[in-house]
């Protein structure tokens, strides 16, 4: 009896086991959530492969506040292989190279400091535009509609529209601080363009505090913001050569955890904001389009199907790095580059080119990283702890010539969104109140006053 107690305890005790077993590989290898790519429809390879197109949507001239005339800057853009390009002028909406755009009497000391104003020719408008400028065979896509709107801001709340009629936005003063970043957007998404929010650290002034972009008060704002307005499809998150902006990453990270769980993706856009030429060559964008249209521009700008590319970046002691900074700015190197960037179930496999480093970041960390060279990476969700929580993953490349950004690739596990409300209630008005205050130029000038007396004392 008792000889077969034991067997029969032993036998119970192996379809226990066998059970957890199985068990425990449902939960790490069954279909519980799928990775959502933005480059879901991109041909990387083969007779039908989409085009990789180089672009900027955000650059200046001396009708704002360059240094630099438009014809000077269009060209520098086409010459160093640019494929389109946005001209964001602030306060002044973006036409025709050939034409001129509305004019604004603030900007006139250019005149006095001895900087020209100076279009394309319509023989040079037609050839950039169709590829045969300097026989270069490829032509550069004219992103008309562009603006980057608050031209009277002294707090650099700054947002660029796009896609904006050639008489809206002109002369656009805006608000200041928190204020003008609403104001700004909803103009935008009233007239019926897309913006993006610009440079977001330099508002936070991250250079002297670099922990404002981790500050949840600046998650919800940024947050909220981006969840109330459609049209708002992101944040800069790379911008000329980062100097006031090296922890925008972080904000971006931290952006997309609070916004994913209702139902709203974060793009990540890399600009040059060149006020000077050297500037033409540090942080841009790469779309992966069918074909290079305006159209395609538009709808690429809002599914995420490109990468965000800089050639310059400070280091910093976060976990995501880099450690030490760099700037390849005009030196020819090339930057590091996708050559596919696929998704295969719970796997996620990365090709490069001119690439020697790759990392994978979840939820703000480093779950992965490894040399890569002409090889293909692949990384297993399911071999990483703690993926049931992950929101996304995104991808960074490191090479001699830069750094190259995904954009975020969504698990998603089947759940609901969350629905997006504003705070109501006497609370919510006082802060509003607040908020109205702060906006007003004479808040912005004694918070001004105030920081400059702190640094004397110091």
């Amino acid at each position: 009896m008792n000889k077969f107690k034991k067997i029969l305890s032993i036998f119970m005790s192996a379809v226990m086991i066998s059970s957890v077993g199985v068990m425990g590989a449902s939960a790490n290898s069954t279909s519980d959530y799928t990775i959502k790519s933005p480059y879901a429809d991109v041909v990387w390879s083969g007779e039908n492969a989409w085009g990789a197109y180089r672009g900027n949507l955000h650059s200046h001239t001396t009708y704002s506040d360059s240094d630099i005339d438009l014809a000077s800057m269009v060209k520098e853009y086409y010459n160093l292989g640019y494929d389109f390009l946005a001209n964001t002028d602030h306060a002044v909406t973006g036409v025709e190279w050939n034409k001129e755009p509305d004019i604004q009497l603030l900007y006139s000391y250019q005149e006095l400091l001895g900087n020209k104003v100076a279009l394309l020719t319509d023989e040079e408008n037609e050839a950039i535009t169709t590829g045969t400028y300097n026989n270069r065979g490829r032509k550069m896509v004219n992103v008309m509609g562009g603006n980057e709107l608050n031209n009277l801001s002294l707090s650099k709340n700054h947002v660029n529209g796009f896609f904006l009629p050639s008489d809206v936005g002109n002369g656009f003063g805006g608000l200041e601080n928190e204020a003008g970043y609403e104001k700004a957007i909803k103009f935008v998404q009233d007239n019926g363009g897309l913006s993006h929010i610009n440079h977001p650290g330099d508002w936070l002034e991250t250079n002297s505090n670099p922990e404002a972009v981790n500050d949840p008060d600046n998650i919800e704002f940024f947050g909220n913001l981006l969840l109330k307005y459609d049209t708002c499809l992101g944040i800069e998150v790379l911008n000329e050569r980062n100097g006031t902006t090296g922890y925008d990453r972080i904000l971006w990270d931290n952006l997309l955890m609070y916004c994913l769980p209702y139902g709203k993706n974060v793009i990540g856009f890399s600009n040059t904001d060149a006020h000077s030429l050297i500037n033409c060559d540090s942080s841009f964008s790469v779309f992966m389009m069918e074909e290079n249209t305006v159209d395609n521009i538009k709808e690429t700008m809002q599914n995420g199907a490109f990468f965000a590319i800089t050639r310059a970046l400070r280091g910093n002691n976060f976990e995501i790095g880099p450690a030490e900074e760099f700037d390849t700015r005009g030196s020819g190197i090339p930057y590091p580059m996708f050559t596919e960037l696929s998704v295969d179930g719970h796997e996620i496999t990365a090709r490069a080119t001119d690439a020697q480093e790759i990392q994978f970041i979840a939820n703000g960390k480093v779950i992965s990283k490894q040399a890569i060279g002409n090889n293909a990476v692949t990384v297993n969700l399911d071999d990483v702890e703690g993926v049931e929580d992950f929101e996304y993953v995104r991808v960074e490349l490191k090479g001699e010539g830069g750094m190259c950004l995904s954009q975020a690739l969504i698990i998603d596990d089947g759940s609901e969104p969350l629905e997006f409300s504003e705070s109501k209630g006497l609370c919510a008005m006082l802060h509003n109140l607040f908020i109205k205050i702060k906006g007003t130029k004479l808040w912005t000038i004694f918070q001004e006053i105030v920081i400059a007396v702190k640094n004397k004392i110091k």
